[in-house]
């Protein structure tokens, strides 16, 4: 195996396990995930509830996709998403610090840098392999 082909697969297994990770926690209903989507959407609490879990579920699916066969729109979601949920955390409603945007930048760094390497798309049909 040549190192771009390693490198890849190291990339595959950290997205694997920040989605994953990630994707236990929001299926377990991390309360205080769920008092996050209340106050961002204001929302009851079986609503964001029902939410966090559907967010665990696509969380898993992206996991599973990314480490089985990444597929450029998907890398290019775990990067927005990665983005998102790192900025969320300064928002005044959660009211972290800025470290903790910084801390997670390597989350959205990995997908990244894996469609990087795989290629950026030339075409719409591409971010579909």
């Amino acid at each position: 195996m040549d190192t771009n082909n390693k490198i890849k697969w190291i990339l595959r297994v950290a997205i694997f396990g920040v989605f994953f990770g990630h994707a236990m926690f929001a299926l377990d209903g991390n309360p205080k995930w769920v008092q996050w989507i209340m106050d961002f959407g204001g929302w009851e609490k079986e609503l964001a509830t029902q939410l966090l879990f559907m967010v665990g579920l696509l969380d898993t699916f992206v996991a599973f996709a990314v480490l089985i066969k990444p597929i450029r729109i998907i890398l290019l979601w775990a990067v927005i998403w990665t983005t998102w949920t790192a900025f969320m955390r300064v928002l005044p409603f959660i009211g972290d610090p800025i470290w903790d945007f910084v801390e997670r930048w390597a989350n959205i760094g990995a997908p990244l840098a894996l469609l990087l390497l795989i290629g950026w798309p030339r075409n719409w049909k591409e971010w579909f392999k």
